[in-house]
């Protein structure tokens, strides 16, 4: 059968296993190209399973009836031209490469223009073209990260610093942009900002994949919600018909209120 152009992913009857605990089951997911997302789980519901196995860095039970694997129409990727698809930015990501930023110095521009050799910094091997700095310099403009240009990752903000993890993977314009947790750590000034940029990201069409725990993260333009709950999906379908008080009180196992209002939504108890 041919793989639609519109899809980005198509899996069908994923079962992921950690040892010998199953942590996705028999999970079934469409993305269509130009979509926004949210993925809303508690955490351990295996959103962040999921998004390790679209990286492969897990891998799902293939002897399933009716198993499908597709990413942008193929089961077989290379891990690095994935990347280069699928940009990703979480808190883990940072987590690992801030040992060394910090330790090399490596400034908010070479951070951004790394990302062009899915490395941590640049290199002296590493010849920037005239376009590569082109285009990082329009990605900083445009994440307002641009007068941070010269400054150490580790004189930056959490809030910066994760502003700067977009920039790197967003240079080889990637097919979506993925963002794990996005404000996890983050004060609250710095989640305003980081849900501005959001809204432009939503408003420029690049395609997003929010997964989250935070229903606060949902921003206006989200058209789409996926519920998770130990390892399946819940529901699916339009935000404003899968966000109510009385879902959301059945995913988190809590009675649960959600307030609306035209900047987003919150959860009281309640």
């Amino acid at each position: 059968m041919a793989f639609p152009k519109t899809l980005l992913i198509d899996f069908a009857h994923l079962t992921v296993f950690l040892g010998d605990r199953p942590v996705l089951r028999d999970l079934t997911l469409q993305v269509k190209r130009g979509e926004h997302l949210v993925i809303l789980g508690a955490n351990g519901s295996g959103k962040s399973t999921l998004i390790k196995t679209i990286f492969r860095e897990l891998y799902p039970v293939t002897d399933v009836p009716g198993f499908r694997f597709n990413i942008l129409g193929s089961e077989l990727w290379d891990v690095a031209d994935l990347h280069k698809k699928f940009g990703i930015v979480s808190p883990d990501l940072l987590s690992r490469i801030s040992h060394e930023v910090t330790a090399r110095r490596v400034t908010a521009r070479e951070f951004v223009l790394s990302g062009f050799f899915s490395s941590i910094g640049l290199w002296p091997h590493h010849k920037i073209t005239a376009t590569q700095e082109r285009r990082a310099r329009s990605i900083m403009k445009f994440l307002s990260i641009n007068h941070l240009a010269d400054r150490p990752h580790s004189a930056m903000s959490a809030g910066e610093q994760r502003r700067a993890l977009i920039g790197r993977a967003l240079v080889h314009d990637p097919e979506v942009l993925i963002l794990d947790e996005p404000t996890n750590s983050l004060d609250p000034g710095a989640m305003r900002e980081f849900h501005a940029v959001v809204r432009k990201l939503i408003r420029s069409g690049k395609s997003l994949v929010l997964v989250t725990h935070h229903v606060t993260d949902i921003q206006p333009g989200m058209e789409r919600v996926i519920l998770m709950k130990n390892g399946r999906i819940m529901a699916d379908g339009p935000t404003r018909k899968i966000l109510t008080s009385a879902t959301l009180s059945r995913l988190f196992r809590k009675k649960l209120r959600l307030i609306k209002s035209r900047l987003g939504y919150e959860l009281v108890g309640g």
